[in-house]
C-alpha cells in the first residue's frame, strides 16, 4: 500500500508516526514545503516573552526521525496539484525547481491552515508580520527588539498571549479587534470583562469595536495603523486575525464547507474513499450542535491524525467529536472553556439557560481561598449541557475537561448535580462546584 501525506503539520506528524506503527508494510511518502515540522505555534508567545528560552524546544519531531522510521520524507517540496481520479500528485522541488508526478493508493491531506491576510492599503510594508510558524516566531522576536510600540490585530488567544508577552518586555502595546470585546468565541462577557481589566491594569491599550482599514509608513516601514475609529502610531504590527484551511488542492474533488474546510466522516474519510484528511484543513463534528464546524486546534489535529492511521485500511476507531475545549493564562488568571458560550447559543437561536457561580473554591476556614467564576450553559427544555467556562487565580481549569466529557456524553444538569466528586479542604468544598452548578439549575 502506497500512502502519500501532504503537509507535515501536527495532524500529519501524528498520522505518519501512527501509520508506521499500525501499517509497517506501507510505503509512506511525505511532501512538506517547509524545512521543519511539528512546531508548536501555541508556544510563540512564551518564546517571545522569554518563558521558553530556545525556540528549538518547541519542536517535538524532526524530518530525520521520520526518515529513521522508514518514511520517505521530502522537505521543501510543494505539491502543485492533486488528481483524485488518477490518484496522482504533481510536486515541485523548491530547491531545484524540478517537478515530478507521484502516485498513491491512499492520500492523507494534512495541509493545515494559514493566517488570514486582509487586502488593505499598505499591508505590504515591512514590520507587518504573521504569527504561525517557526520563521514567524524568529522574525517577531528579532523585530520586537527594535520596536518600542507594538500593535497586535486580533483579540483571540494568540493575540492576547502576544500582547501580554510584549508588555512583559516593556513595550507600549495596543490590541485592536473589530468585536467589542476580546476572546468572544471562547468566553461570555463576565469572563472577558475580568480578563480585559487585567490587561488594562498592565497598561495594554484595548482598541476594541473598530476595524483596521489600512497602514501608513515611511521608507517602506509601517508607522501607523488606521482604523474606523482612530489611528495608532506603531513600530511593529502582528496580524492575528484568524486562520483559513489550506485546501485548494482538493477544491471540487471532495466535499467542503463554504470556507473550504474539508468534510470528513467519523473515520476521517472524505467523500472520496481513498482520501483522508485531518487537522486544521478539516471541518470537524461539533458535539454541542451535532453539526460540522471549523475549529482549528492542535488537540483536534493530533487526535484526527492518529485516527487516520487507525482507519486507513478499514473503519476501526470512530471519532467522538469535539467540544473545542481550550484554555489560556492571562497574568494571574487561569481560564478555560468548552463547547458553546451563552451568547453563541443565543445567536444560533438555541433556547438555552445558564448557571453562573462566583464562589470561593475551598472552605473559608482554610488559611487562604480564592474566588472562582464558573458558568455552565445548557438546553432549557432537556437540561443537556452544551458549554462551560471557568476563571480563577487558582488553577481549576481541569474542571473544564470534566465538563467537556459531560458534553461529549450528552449529560444533563440533573446528572451533573449528583456526580461523585471527592472532597478535601485543600482543594474544594463538600459540594463540588460542578455539583453546585447542577443543583442550582434544577432548583
Amino acid at each position: 500500500m502506497k500512502v502519500i501525506v501532504i503537509g507535515c503539520t501536527h495532524a500529519g506528524t501524528a498520522a505518519i508516526t501512527q501509520m508506521v506503527k499500525y501499517h509497517p508494510e506501507a510505503q509512506i511518502t511525505v511532501y512538506e514545503r517547509n524545512d521543519n515540522i511539528s512546531f508548536l505555534s501555541c508556544g510563540i508567545a512564551l518564546h517571545v516573552g522569554g518563558v521558553v528560552k530556545e525556540a528549538d524546544k518547541l519542536f517535538y519531531a524532526s524530518p530525520a526521525q521520520l526518515a529513521e522510521a522508514g518514511v520517505t520524507t521530502h522537505m521543501k517540496h510543494d505539491v502543485l496539484a492533486v488528481d483524485t481520479q488518477a490518484k496522482t500528485v504533481h510536486v515541485r522541488n523548491l530547491e531545484t525547481n524540478e517537478e515530478l508526478v507521484d502516485t498513491y493508493d491512499k492520500l492523507v491531506m494534512t495541509t493545515g491552515s494559514w493566517p488570514i491576510i486582509p487586502n488593505l492599503p499598505g499591508i505590504e510594508q515591512e514590520n507587518i508580520l504573521l504569527c504561525k510558524n517557526y520563521a514567524h516566531a524568529q522574525t517577531i522576536i528579532e523585530k520586537a527588539k527594535h520596536a518600542d510600540r507594538i500593535t497586535v490585530v486580533g483579540a483571540g488567544y494568540i493575540g492576547i498571549e502576544l500582547v501580554e508577552a510584549f508588555e512583559l518586555l516593556g513595550k507600549e502595546v495596543t490590541l485592536i479587534d473589530n468585536m467589542d470585546r476580546t476572546m468572544f468565541k471562547y468566553l461570555d462577557p463576565e469572563f472577558t470583562n475580568m480578563a480585559e481589566s487585567a490587561l488594562e491594569e498592565h497598561d495594554i491599550r484595548l482598541a476594541l469595536g473598530r476595524t483596521v482599514i489600512g497602514f501608513e509608513g515611511k521608507q517602506g516601514r509601517v508607522t501607523r495603523v488606521q482604523t474606523t475609529n482612530g489611528d495608532f502610531d506603531t513600530d511593529l504590527v502582528i496580524l492575528c486575525i484568524g486562520f483559513r484551511p489550506n485546501t485548494e488542492l482538493l477544491k471540487g474533488q471532495v466535499d467542503m464547507l463554504p470556507n473550504g474546510a474539508i468534510i470528513v466522516d467519523e473515520y476521517m474519510q472524505t467523500s472520496n474513499q481513498d482520501v483522508f484528511a485531518a487537522g486544521d484543513s478539516c471541518a470537524i463534528h461539533y458535539n454541542p450542535t451535532g453539526t460540522h464546524a471549523y475549529i482549528p486546534l492542535a488537540t483536534n489535529a493530533v487526535r484526527m491524525g492518529t485516527l487516520v492511521a487507525r482507519n486507513l485500511v478499514k473503519p476501526t476507531v470512530r471519532y467522538m467529536g469535539t467540544q473545542g475545549t481550550s484554555g489560556i493564562k492571562i497574568y494571574d488568571y487561569n481560564i478555560a472553556s468548552t463547547g458553546m458560550t451563552e451568547q453563541a447559543a443565543l445567536a444560533a437561536d438555541m433556547k438555552v439557560k445558564a448557571v453562573t457561580l462566583n464562589e470561593n473554591y475551598r472552605p473559608e476556614f482554610m488559611p487562604t481561598f480564592e474566588k472562582v467564576l464558573l458558568k455552565v450553559v445548557y438546553i432549557e427544555q432537556t437540561g443537556r449541557i452544551i458549554g462551560a467556562q471557568v476563571l480563577s487565580k487558582v488553577d481549576l481549569t481541569q474542571a473544564i475537561n470534566t465538563l467537556s466529557v459531560c458534553i461529549q456524553n450528552g449529560m444533563t444538569m440533573d446528572e451533573l448535580s449528583f456526580v461523585d466528586f471527592f472532597f478535601q479542604p485543600h482543594y474544594n468544598k463538600p459540594w463540588n462546584l460542578l455539583n453546585q452548578a447542577g443543583l442550582q439549575a434544577i432548583g
